[in-house]
């Protein structure tokens, strides 16, 4: 079976992009949360990265 990145239907705040990413992964959603959090305080890029996400990554079957 093949890993695919998928928007997360159980693990989301928002659109589930964070939780899917760390279900991808096997890491804790916090951790990415934590990760994205930071990224918009240092480069504002964040929250392009995460509205991008949020339009290219399907939601889970």
């Amino acid at each position: 079976m093949q890993k695919r990145l998928y928007r997360s239907r159980d693990e989301r705040i928002i659109w589930g992009v964070c939780g899917g990413i760390a279900k991808y992964f096997d890491v804790d959603p916090t951790l990415i949360r934590l990760v994205a959090v930071l990224t918009l305080f240092f480069a504002f890029t964040g929250i392009l990265i995460y509205i991008i996400l949020t339009i290219i990554m399907p939601i889970e079957p």
